[in-house]
């Protein structure tokens, strides 16, 4: 029988799946490339039934309420500071809203006593076996299990090693976003502040529990740009590049990068993944079929771990066909949330100045602006949750 599975990613679709294989008796081990949980992160929303169901199921929803921020509000202004647009918080808060550090650490909390955690390292190869797979760790050592789970992301390195490179797989949707922590020396108040010219994007807010702190977060068009993941100068000096001259408060914006340890720089992109498993590897969350932003990608990975273990639970050691299972239940559901994606950049830095008044004039209607909060309900919604038993009898063995 299935028992021994390792889950690349300590996220969010990573520990919530390892906390469902734990209930359903099997021995998760989550490897992670970061020396611990990350902390802090831009907030990250659940809305809908099929969200707030699992989370429920999981026993996570007092938690949750304990660390939620309340929302955050988006106000978008011109070049002096006056008010274009108001969005209210649910509008990004969806029904319940926590940094992402926070979800991590709940999730790590709930899915630790039946899992094995594992730090500062990452896998670099994997060898199908006859009776399993070969994880060979950049740390040296080696080890068997049963299956892998790739949870770790638009840029996955389960996806590379199993499914071939990452070009293959993801599509840059034609911009870049970043956030960098900084001094709240602007006064900023709660959710986020923001200024537009064509393709980009500044804006900031303060922080949800610390109001001497803020975070800036920006975003601007661009074709796909060739640059070192690592090398947080080069991304500094791309972003300089691209806001170098604008208005407001960019300057002081700009000036607080260059001493910002903790900057997030990517592409906006898309995954597109034929299909979600080979052989003993399975993709779950962003890795199969996610969107930088935009796309509801927490809510989906807590959804779609759920499914994941519920249907390997049910095959009863049959792999192949509680991955075709899991697929078929979550595929029309993750490429409708993820549609979202798609638009993101669109929406935050209009290509030119009718389309960034366009979106102001129409977001200003509250008519328009509910019915899109409803078909993001919606649209989160749109899957049947089966109601996975859990077999007592195999948990802790």
């Amino acid at each position: 029988m299935t028992r021994d599975v390792l889950i690349s990613g300590a996220s969010i679709a990573g520990p919530a799946l390892a906390y469902w294989l734990g209930r359903h008796g099997f021995r998760p081990t989550v490897v992670e490339v970061a020396p611990a949980l990350r902390q802090g992160g831009q907030a990250v929303d659940f809305r809908g039934e099929a969200h707030l169901t699992v989370l429920e199921r999981m026993g996570l929803l007092p938690a949750l309420r304990r660390v939620q921020t309340g929302g955050s509000p988006m106000r978008f202004v011109d070049e002096r500071g006056r008010t274009l647009l108001d969005l209210p918080a649910e509008f990004a808060g969806g029904e319940i809203e926590v940094l992402r550090g926070d979800l991590a650490r709940v999730l790590h909390e709930h899915s630790a006593p039946r899992t094995e955690y594992i730090f500062g390292d990452s896998i670099a190869a994997l060898t199908e076996t006859s009776s399993g797979v070969r994880a060979d760790f950049h740390s040296g050592i080696s080890r068997d299990f049963d299956l892998v789970i790739g949870a770790d992301g638009l840029h996955s390195t389960v996806r590379r090693l199993a499914f071939g490179p990452e070009e293959h797989h993801v599509s840059h949707l034609g911009y870049y976003a970043a956030t960098w922590q900084l001094p709240n020396t602007l006064g900023l108040s709660r959710g986020s502040v923001g200024y537009n010219v064509p393709g980009r994007l500044a804006s900031a807010g303060a922080d949800h529990r610390d109001p001497a702190r803020a975070g800036a977060f920006f975003v601007f068009a661009a074709p796909e740009l060739t640059y070192d993941r690592r090398d947080t100068a080069q991304q500094k000096r791309l972003i300089h590049d691209a806001f170098s001259g604008l208005g407001w408060e960019v300057p002081r914006l700009l000036a607080s990068l260059h001493q910002a340890p903790d900057l997030y720089f990517d592409s906006i992109s898309r995954a597109d993944v034929n299909t979600w498993s080979t052989g003993r590897v399975c993709l779950v969350g962003d890795a199969a079929c996610g969107a930088t932003i935009g796309g509801m990608g927490t809510g989906t990975a807590v959804v779609a771990a759920y499914v994941l273990a519920g249907e390997l639970a049910r095959a009863r050691g049959d792999h192949r066909a509680a991955f075709t299972r899991y697929e078929s239940r979550l595929r029309k559901y993750a490429e409708g949330c993820r549609t979202g994606g798609d638009r993101t950049g669109r929406f935050l830095a209009p290509a030119t100045l009718t389309g960034i008044r366009l979106r102001n004039t129409l977001l200003s209607r509250r008519l328009l602006l509910n019915g899109m909060l409803k078909l993001g309900e919606r649209v989160s919604s749109t899957v049947a949750l089966p109601d996975y038993q859990i077999d007592h009898s195999r948990v802790g063995r």
